[in-house]
């Protein structure tokens, strides 16, 4: 949602701090109260409580409190403080919405006479700002909208404060119009420059010589947070009056501001039996409205939706959350769970039914104990493997679940959970994804051709699978005038042929690769994508498929470079954030050889949006979106993801133009029209989704203007939705013979009028502010002007095929023959997501898996690992050995790292990586210098010391023998002898070690070995010590055969792999690091050894004396 109001206190709060202008406005003092408020405390930092008469009344968004009687003036301090006591968290009745009390606002009293109150509004619509101004204000002003004088401030535009005298305070006195105006142009420009989207103020009492704001209202476009944070601060948007503000809805809307999907939660009544867990903003109204159309509104518990392809993580937290709540409470008739959804478009619906999932089972118990059925509907990229696991996971769970696909229609599995359809024990799955690299896509011959071949109408399928025709309005007789086509329109004009070219804003791979494979078998002659812009890269090329063939398409830093080197294209398809959409918008709209853009983010801030709208306008661009998949127009062009997987087009038959044009909000339900317009018609011709903020680019009547002057296109579609007015354009047109084709049409969120309290719905634009705005009214306003609107949108199909087999039987239709597409291979990658290939993998790992839902160390999730404190020991366990090791043997790693992290400057490795860092180079650099150091003479002993002493100890060797033995063959034993610390100087460090493994070892006997070793070895010299290498080598030696973890083999295999000496490695790695950082902060120079040090040994110059 973008327009998301705020409480009282928090807009006289931004007023305070950024009303400019020197202004008569007196400061708004107030102080908010809650539950948790302590007296004391507020009234110390409001003194003014105590000295001044107050005003109070609650500030949770309750209109008209006033007329309710929920305004308390004129009292002091114990009369407020007995006010609010009174009614704190007591049940509230406002209008149909009943709610507990909770926040309040004091104020100072402002005593005033009734002459001096005003009222003042401003509000945003597509075009501009309107300030309404009455020069009378307070509880019983009134019908504002039909008094009150208006301002309308054209976007992009200005005003002074000369034209606001003129226009708006023509009955203000003389002698307070200057400091009134002054006031309004700093209130306006406060408006816009903060973002706000309705500002009211009723009343604004002005004096003689000052001006107080009084009560307010107020809305902010949450969008544009990004923008205007550093000036809002943190805000609190409080839910609307009626509906308590849950835990489990603030946690998932700080999961979606953290994500790049969509992630909403409403509950409307946490004791209901209907849960929903819906796919898709349009579809989770369809879903509600069908469910309330059904009865069940009283038993709807809660409205959400995820879509934007979230994360298997994501939608477990989200499915976690959704049962949490389901079970808190038993229901006498036991729940059902509603796991609906269209058609995907590019969201894979097998990855996010792993995370359902998985939050299924986790609750298999709760949900067999609260008797839970579960319904699910889905379809899209990987639906049939999805499908597969949720009825897998039904059988294992023994839990009532029952699944369908793109075969049952959309919201049929509401009427079985309700009881009310049965529960077909069987279904006929339709073409399969893997299915869509074939030919024709299909399993059976084209009924529409052997049709046309009888000379019959065509009786496609019906779109849901329903008897209840005598539900379908009757067929009426449908007579197409002739229209006259405006060739020179731009708005008339097509906006895709295919020859269209277009540029890709964004590296958005998958997306240009789909639009690619939509030319291919549309038999395109060439791609429909000649460049793409991409701003955080040089200029260079990057690989895509042709059918078969690779190409290149090249990629450009500049727009301009793109523009430039590619005129013929013309449409832009801009995947930029929702933070830079607004200028490389602005960019494009620069040239003029782009007459399309397709804006795709969500969460662009409405004030720019409008701006861009403006700017388009005046250069005759079509803008489709924000916050849109895109459209389609078969055969031609597709934008992005539009259309979904080559499977679902190919089952749409999208690669062929039909005779029907629709057009949505909704871009996931364009792929459900998609569906829909198959099975009841020929195919679609056009299908455009406009977006689902308040103020798309282009609107209904202006793609339903391009259709009407299209006499490819026989019958219109249009999908609409509640809020805002565009429908009535259309209702306009059709009263005016403006349309004179077919329009079927249907405006979802009609269950928006059976909720207590209002409700937001997935798209920014669907709520309505009115009773004009409600989808009941424009689905009656259509009706009555000649619009063929079914009874619910589980009709729509069927009104659809009506219309289509009367436009066939009348003749101004004729099925074409089907003509098979040709074969698009399947990406690898997308082949083996859907088990359909395999072949070896390149790597094999055993210790660990970031693919799940959380990283797993050789077993472990992250989050145990964490929680049940194994320390750094404990992750070289399962890292380095698969395994929890006893606490004694993780603690003995961690004192080997600490031991072992530095011995000085002056050994080889910490040198090499001191001269290394003073030459300027990186941490890495410098540590491998010194990490390559390590052998056999400096710190690299650690695995010769196991291997030599184990063996010896293996073979049976006297420490004596064993001593002789190395003696005679010439070699060092490895782990013993130390050029500085002796017999009569111990190495503090061998003794820390020994002395631990001594005491919490089970078993050390290759340990016990070397110490006898040792003694004879400093009998011969004393600095023959058993040094740090050989007691970490022995002890590591004895943990693996004797902790009881490894067999005698395994432990054998760690030794022979050089496993070792992996301790001294990592330790030293930590002082190397250090001397890297410590040189850095030294800010020491290049090091160059000095001469003195170098002894020069040159051979004797050749003496030609002989």
């Amino acid at each position: 949602m973008s327009a998301k109001a705020i409480r009282e206190a928090t807009g006289k709060n931004i007023i305070n701090k950024h009303l400019g202008g020197n202004t008569a406005a007196v400061s708004c003092r107030f102080a908010s109260v809650d539950a948790d408020t302590k007296l004391s405390e507020l009234v110390a930092n409001n003194p003014w409580l105590k000295t001044e008469k107050l005003v109070v009344k609650p500030d949770q968004l309750i209109k008209r409190r006033g007329k309710l009687g929920l305004i308390a003036v004129n009292k002091d301090l114990p009369e407020v403080q007995k006010w609010i006591s009174d009614r704190m968290n007591k049940e509230q009745k406002v209008g149909a919405a009943s709610g507990k009390l909770r926040n309040f606002i004091i104020e100072p009293f402002v005593p005033h006479k009734e002459n001096e109150e005003m009222y003042i509004c401003i509000y945003s619509h597509r075009h501009a700002d309107t300030i309404l101004f009455y020069h009378q204000g307070g509880v019983d002003v009134g019908d504002v909208d039909s008094k009150a004088v208006r301002l309308d401030v054209p976007i992009g535009d200005t005003i002074d404060e000369g034209s606001i005298t003129k226009v708006l305070l023509t009955r203000v006195p003389a002698a307070k119009q200057a400091m009134v105006a002054k006031f309004i142009y700093n209130l306006y420009k406060l408006y816009v420059d903060l973002y706000f989207t309705y500002l009211e103020i009723n009343p604004l009492v002005v004096t003689n010589s000052e001006i107080y704001i009084l009560d307010l209202a107020a809305k902010l476009d949450a969008t544009a947070d990004f923008i205007c944070r550093p000036q809002w601060g943190e805000i609190d948007y409080p839910p609307p009056f009626g509906r308590d503000a849950y835990p489990e809805e603030a946690y998932i809307a700080d999961l979606d501001s953290k994500s790049g999907a969509s992630l909403k939660l409403t509950i409307l009544n946490k004791s209901g039996r209907i849960w929903t867990m819906v796919a898709g903003g349009g579809a989770s109204v369809i879903y509600s409205d069908t469910i309330c159309a059904l009865g069940g509104a009283s038993e709807l518990a809660n409205y959400g939706e995820y879509s934007g392809a979230p994360s298997e993580q994501q939608t477990y937290e989200y499915a976690k959350t959704i049962l949490s709540l389901m079970t808190q409470e038993k229901h006498p008739q036991g729940k059902v769970l509603i796991i609906g959804g269209g058609i995907a478009n590019f969201t894979n619906v097998a990855a996010t039914f792993r995370g359902i999932i998985t939050a299924l089972v986790e609750f298999q118990g709760k949900l067999i104990e609260h008797k839970i059925s579960i319904f699910v509907r889905r379809a899209g990229p990987n639906y049939q493997e999805g499908l597969r696991r949720m009825r897998e996971v039904g059988q294992t769970l023994s839990i009532p679940l029952y699944v369908f696909g793109p075969e049952t229609h959309m919201t049929a599995i509401v009427a079985m959970a309700l009881g009310i359809r049965p529960i077909p024990q069987e279904n006929n799955v339709e073409t399969a994804t893997a299915n869509f690299a074939l030919p024709t896509g299909e399993k059976q011959p084209n009924k529409q051709k052997l049709q046309s071949q009888n000379k019959e109408s065509p009786k496609p399928p019906v779109a849901c699978s329903r008897n209840a025709k005598e539900n379908i309005p009757n067929p009426v007789d449908i007579k197409l005038k002739q229209h006259t086509s405006l060739q020179g329109d731009s708005k008339s004009t097509p906006l895709f042929t295919n020859t269209t070219k277009s540029i890709i804003w964004g590296m958005q791979n998958r997306a240009i690769q789909s639009m690619l494979d939509f030319d291919f078998v549309c038999t395109r002659n060439e791609p429909s994508v000649v460049a793409i812009i991409y701003p955080f890269t040089g200029d260079h090329k990057q690989k895509f498929y042709w059918g078969h063939k690779e190409i290149l398409i090249p990629v450009y830093k500049q727009m301009k470079d793109a523009m430039t080197k590619h005129p013929d294209a013309d449409v832009l398809v801009n995947f930029a954030s929702l933070r830079s959409a607004y200028q490389s918008t602005l960019d494009t709209l620069e040239f003029p050889q782009i007459r399309t853009i397709a804006i795709i983010a969500e969460g662009i801030p409405e004030n720019l949006t409008r701006k861009l709208i403006k700017c388009a306008d005046e250069k005759k661009v079509t803008i489709i979106g924000p916050a849109t998949v895109g459209g389609v127009k078969p055969g031609c062009f597709k934008i992005g993801n539009t259309g979904g997987m080559m499977d679902n087009i190919l089952h749409s038959k999208l690669y062929r133009p039909g005779s029907v044009a629709y057009v949505s909000r909704s871009g996931g339900m364009s792929n459900e029209l998609n569906n829909i317009i198959s099975k009841a018609t020929d195919g679609v011709y056009e299908g455009v989704a406009i977006g689902g903020d308040r103020y798309p680019g282009s609107t209904f009547i202006d793609h339903i203007m391009r259709y009407q002057a299209d006499e490819n296109i026989k019958m219109i579609v249009l999908l609409g939705e509640v809020g805002g007015t565009e429908e009535y354009e259309v209702c306009k047109a059709l009263e005016t013979k403006q349309i004179t084709k077919p329009l079927v049409a249907w405006c979802i969120g009609t269950c928006a009028g059976m909720f207590t309290a209002e409700v937001q719905f997935g798209h920014a634009g669907s709520c309505a502010n009115s009773n004009k705005e409600t989808a009941t009214a424009k689905n009656e306003a259509l009706a009555s002007v000649g619009g063929h609107v079914p009874d619910s949108f589980d009709f729509l199909g069927d009104v659809i095929q009506s219309v289509y087999e009367q436009l066939v039987k009348q003749g101004h239709i004729v099925p074409a023959p089907e003509v098979p597409p040709p074969t698009v291979p399947m990406d690898y990658n997308w082949a083996r997501e859907l088990g359909l290939i395999r072949k070896p993998a390149s790597f094999m790992t055993s210790i660990c898996d970031e693919r799940g839902q959380e990283l797993i160390y050789a077993g472990m999730p992250i989050s145990d690992v964490l929680q049940k404190n194994v320390g750094i020991g404990g992750v070289i366990s399962l890292l380095w050995f698969q395994r929890c090791l006893p606490p004694y043997c993780c603690k003995f790693f961690e004192m080997c790292l600490m031991v072992t992290a530095d011995h000085g400057p002056a050994v080889s490795g910490a040198h090499n990586t001191i001269v290394c860092a003073r030459a300027g180079k990186d941490l890495v650099s410098s540590l491998v210098s010194g990490l390559l150091t390590i052998g056999d003479r400096f710190g690299g002993a650690l695995d010769g010391a196991a291997k030599t002493f184990s063996e010896a100890y293996d073979k049976g060797m006297h420490p004596t023998e064993f001593v002789n033995h190395m003696r005679n063959k010439g070699q060092l034993i490895m782990g013993i002898g130390h050029r500085v610390k002796s017999i009569n100087n111990p190495d503090q460090r061998v003794k820390i070690v020994k002395e631990y493994v001594m005491a919490n070892f089970p078993q050390t006997p290759l340990l016990q070995y070397a110490l006898e070793v040792e003694k004879i070895t400093t009998s011969k010299k004393p600095n023959l010590i058993l040094n740090v290498d050989g007691v970490i080598a022995c002890a590591f030696v004895d943990m693996l055969r004797h902790c009881g973890s490894f067999t005698s083999e395994e432990a054998q295999e760690y030794v022979n792999i050089g496993a070792i000496n992996s301790l001294f490695v990592l330790g030293r790695s930590i002082g190397f690091i250090g001397h890297y950082m410590d040189q850095k902060r030294l800010k020491q120079g290049l090091y160059r050894h000095p001469w003195d040090d170098i002894s020069y040994v040159l051979p004797e110059q050749y003496n030609n004396d002989n």
